[in-house]
């Protein structure tokens, strides 16, 4: 790679990184082409991405940005995993070394801020946001289908209903 090409890649990089809400730093000894095929394939699934990149890359690409105290942890062969989604990375690595103990997690960055290992752990360990979506929908939408299913109900039952709450009070 020539100079041209490295500050190509390290622009491409940061701005990438830029854009995510999380960026988990692992380190993969000895992962085989085959095990690095699978984890990306996870990766790709949950709409996050994987890059494996060289240190010094991976140092300059966030010099002077938030993510700036990442540094430490570029140590060894690692990976950058990075998702929009604030636990999508996070659940796929953890679930990865879990299985596979070449993997390791280092630590990450969140919003501004740096995390260490077990905060990832924690963080994975949450639903997605697009399951929590789905849970306030549900909640939200409860009250309704009550309130439809009452109405559809006949006139008869509607006045015991009306009855007992004001026997209620």
């Amino acid at each position: 790679m020539n100079r041209t090409e490295k500050i190509k890649f390290i622009d491409g990089l940061r701005q990438s990184l830029a854009n995510a809400s999380l960026v988990v730093v692992v380190q993969q000894k000895g992962l085989s082409v085959s095990q690095m095929g699978s984890l990306r394939t996870k990766i790709r699934e949950h709409d996050a991405h994987l890059k494996v990149t060289k240190n010094t890359l991976a140092r300059l690409t966030v010099q002077g940005t938030d993510q700036q105290g990442l540094s430490p942890f570029f140590n060894g062969p690692m990976a950058l995993a990075y998702s929009s989604d604030p636990v999508a990375a996070a659940k796929v690595v953890v679930e990865f070394s879990k299985e596979n103990d070449k993997l390791q997690v280092l630590g990450g960055y969140l919003n501004g801020a740096i995390l260490e290992a077990q905060e990832i752990q924690h963080l994975a360990s949450l639903p997605s946001l697009d399951a929590l979506r789905g849970k306030i929908v549900g909640l939200i939408s409860t009250p309704a289908r009550n309130l439809a299913s009452l109405v559809q109900a006949p006139g008869s039952q509607i006045a015991r209903v009306i009855q007992a709450f004001t026997s209620k009070a």
